[in-house]
């Protein structure tokens, strides 16, 4: 009984000690005291450089009862308590590098306000290291310089080993381990040193390097200066290996968790918080992304812990070495040459939300929409075996298992019906869910968390994907980052009305991109009618835009300049197609690996291609005031260009039939519905209804499959990309940006009727071209009873339309499409027909 007894208090000691550790307002209270506690030492400590000759023989005389009576005699600032710890810690311990002592308090302290994120373990054991080394040094170096008389420079510690290592390996032993202990250490810190030591013992390599050589290959070409090659690739291996020495002391990533409310038959319910596996869905291969810090998630023991993951990746991160006695095309290209330096952007230019890292459950909340739901569907003579529900973000998921003999479709019917109970806009019913024998009922939450991009680029799938295009848009109902590789989607549609997270849809799109890809392996090509979405992007232009070379600006805002970028872009399609030919490589990643292990001839004009992704802010204005021009490079580009690396992505605030045609939506594979206002525009991008039931504010479905996927969207603010932009901006990089190939005057001349002879045109073309755009019918019969004339004539006017790009080619008995959207296009290309 005693036993028990004692072992119920120990438990209970435990439990409060361990509560009182993970309290905040204690941890903060004893921070501070051990700050100012630290300060008062190191006054302390810098008192004593002047009071040690009267303190330290009052504190050797001092003896049992002596400490009141001689408390006035102490000189130093404060006090006696003061003089004896600086005496003890100074003169009888470590001397001058006693200072690491109230250091390390006062960075301990920092670290429980949370004003300051150190691996306390690291900094421990450098500042012990720095301490006992600086002791022993300063004894033997310090003394003969500045004397000894008060007190050792190095402290009675100091002394003692320095006497000790002298008799036993003498004054060469003794500055040979200090030599070696300080060499150790500063390895340690940083791999670096390997090559500061390498280069001191080889003073060849020096010589050798102010000099500068020639290194020829087999055929007598030039392999440039192989020494400054060798001492570029040895700063990027040291920066590399830095990286990764660092990223093995750094302990976990961000853990996504799905939380779920079981409600069990009496009504109660129980929340079930489990980590979320998402082995299948990431490879967990080396990370390809440069030392980035991240603040550790709220799951693990330390909130503020900092990550570096280290550069591993062979494909990407892999520094080209020049070796001496080797040959050096059997070493890989380095693609990020010569910007080996470029740092990319780190997750401390994001904001950090206090509730992004699991959503808040109202337990009241979810009772009471349980019973709602069982209640009316109750009301309507449908039985249900068990219910659960999983919390999102913003969407509650109610999983609900119908008794023996319910139809599914009695519950798809009663949606209006659970929304009225619920008093919630935006009920959707998933009936059946896929994979499951269940049926979900998705209903806002009362309390929406914000997704922060920073939890979404700090969680372990982004940080360890194998994506070429990795997009991270935001978490699903579970809870779980989702992201996507635009390279296999290959062409993304976005869509949804004014205000409903558009924009910040594309903000997060780029952001992903830039967090992951560096200068020489991504191009953009931003285009906004609008003029004011992508201005923010202006200041990494040189770094990651192309454009058409005699552009005024980087970033498309004309939309005359559109039709002539995208034809500049099916022009290097073309080009890059024929590159390919000539490697025998099937598409871009085949491609770049054989020019990075010489596989290829750069006299034939090999070069390594970066990726291109295009996108296009409200595409629904470019329809207006272009029309179908710029339709028909958008689907050729849609249609070839995703094996060469150009992607695309469409942005539209009007998914209409007339916007949106058959031709782009067969090529764009990959959705994203925000919400929008009718059903009808719902079935445009989504195929089917859904679209017109979100709740906005970023909540959307994604879908490039057979069933849409809803997801919260990132957010990401505008003072968050500035932040990004003026980072990279920063960073070592190209001067211009990437020149798109000048398009071939023909290719406008085509789509703008250019190869008509006006005067030869049929007398009555311009009423023929009228009618089939009022009516959007382009056929021969209709032209034949319109204006009774005949087949032949009819035949020719039809000829004439596709030639001046009204109309499209013939499809056999089908009517021919009707290239131009409206009334203004067609006048506007009249008008360059009369002149």
């Amino acid at each position: 009984m005693a036993k028990k007894k004692k072992a119920q208090k120990q438990s209970f000691a435990e439990v409060m000690g361990v509560q009182m550790l993970q309290n905040d307002i204690f941890n903060f209270i004893f921070g501070i005291i051990l700050f100012v506690c630290s300060v008062w030492l190191v006054v302390a400590f810098i008192s004593y450089f002047a009071t040690a000759s009267i303190d330290q023989s009052l504190v050797m005389d001092m003896r049992p009862g002596d400490w009141f009576s001689k408390n006035s005699a102490f000189q130093n600032a404060c006090g006696p308590l003061g003089a004896l710890l600086s005496d003890f810690f100074i003169c009888q311990c470590f001397g001058y590098s006693a200072f690491m002592i109230p250091v390390f308090l006062c960075i301990v302290g920092l670290k429980l306000v949370k004003a300051y994120n150190p691996n306390l373990i690291k900094t421990f054991l450098c500042f012990s290291v720095i301490m006992l080394w600086t002791s022993i040094f300063a004894t033997k170096f310090l003394t003969p310089l500045i004397g000894g008389e008060v007190y050792n420079p190095g402290g009675g510690h100091g002394e003692y080993c320095c006497q000790w290592l002298e008799n036993v390996v003498g004054l060469p032993g003794l500055i040979g381990i200090l030599v070696l202990v300080a060499i150790l250490f500063l390895t340690y810190l940083s791999s670096e040193t390997v090559m500061v030591v390498r280069k001191i013992l080889n003073p060849v390599s020096m010589i050798q390097n102010r000099v500068g050589f020639y290194v020829t290959n087999a055929k007598g070409e030039g392999g440039g200066n192989a020494a400054s090659d060798m001492n570029d690739s040895a700063q990027s291996s040291a920066a590399s290996a830095t990286a990764g020495s660092e990223a093995a002391d750094t302990g976990k990533y961000r853990e996504t968790l799905k939380q779920t409310v079981d409600f069990s038959d009496s009504g109660s319910p129980v929340v079930n918080i489990v980590p979320n596996d998402d082995a299948e869905e990431t490879e967990t291969t080396p990370l390809n992304n440069p030392a980035t810090t991240m603040p550790k998630s709220k799951e693990t023991s330390d909130p503020s812990f900092t990550i570096r993951p280290a550069e591993g990746d062979s494909k990407s991160s892999t520094s080209r070495t020049v070796a001496p006695a080797g040959n050096p095309l059997d070493t890989p290209i380095n693609p990020k040459e010569p910007w080996l330096n470029y740092k990319y952007p780190t997750l401390d230019l994001l904001k950090k939300y206090d509730d992004d890292d699991q959503p808040y459950i109202d337990m009241k909340e979810q009772t009471a929409n349980k019973n709602r739901i069982v209640e009316v569907l109750s009301s309507f003579g449908v039985q249900i075996k068990t219910i659960s529900a999983t919390v999102g973000p913003t969407i509650t998921l109610y999983e609900i298992t119908p008794a023996e003999g319910v139809k599914i479709s009695r519950i798809r019917n009663l949606e209006d019906d659970i929304a009225l109970s619920l008093k919630a806009i935006g009920v959707r019913i998933i009936a059946p869910i896929p994979g499951k024998g269940t049926i979900g009922i998705e209903v806002p939450n009362a309390k929406m968390n914000i997704v922060s991009m920073e939890s979404i680029l700090n969680s372990e799938k982004f940080q360890k994907t194998s994506f070429e295009l990795p997009i991270a848009l935001g978490k699903t109902i579970t809870n779980e980052v989702f992201m996507v590789d635009l390279a296999k989607i290959p062409h993304l549609l976005v869509a949804g009305a004014t205000g409903q997270g558009k924009s910040v849809g594309l903000n997060a799109i780029i952001t992903s991109l830039l967090y992951k890809k560096h200068p020489n392996e991504l191009k953009l090509v931003l285009i906004d009618p609008k003029k004011v979405e992508f201005s923010v992007y202006s200041s990494i232009a040189n770094h990651f835009m192309a454009m058409v070379p005699d552009d005024d600006e980087p970033i498309i805002t004309d939309v005359k300049k559109v039709v002539r970028t995208l034809n500049s872009l099916c022009k290097l399609m073309d080009t890059r197609y024929d590159l390919l030919k000539m490697a025998g490589a099937r598409n871009i990643k085949e491609y770049n690996r054989k020019y990075l292990n010489h596989q290829l001839r750069l006299t034939d004009g090999h070069e390594f291609m970066p990726y291109i992704v295009v996108v296009i802010d409200e595409f629904g204005d470019l329809i207006m005031q272009v029309g179908r021009e710029v339709e028909l490079p958008i689907a050729r580009i849609a249609q070839l260009a995703r094996a060469v690396g150009i992607h695309m992505v469409i942005a539209t605030q009007r998914p209409t039939t007339s916007i949106i045609t058959g031709n782009i939506k067969a090529n764009f594979p990959g959705r994203m519905a925000f919400k929008v206002s009718q059903m009808i525009d719902s079935r445009t991008i989504l195929d089917r209804p859904g679209a017109n039931q979100l709740i906005g504010r970023g909540d959307m479905l994604f879908l490039s499959g057979n069933e849409p996927v809803r997801v919260q969207c990132a957010f990401v603010d505008t003072p968050e990309v500035e932040r990004i932009n003026q980072y990279i901006s920063s960073q070592p990089g190209p001067v211009e940006p990437l020149e798109l190939p000048e398009p071939a005057s023909e290719e406008g001349a085509e789509v703008s009727g250019g190869g008509l002879d006006g005067h030869a045109l049929d007398p009555l073309f311009e009423e023929a071209a009228h009618a089939i755009v009022i009516t959007q019918q382009g056929s021969t019969s209709m032209i034949q009873r319109r204006f009774s004339i005949g087949y032949n004539r009819a035949g020719r006017l039809m000829d004439q339309l596709e030639k001046a790009g009204i109309v499209g080619a013939a499809q056999g008995s089908k009517p021919r499409e009707v290239l131009l959207a409206d009334e203004n296009s067609l006048e506007n290309l009249l008008v360059s027909l009369r002149g």
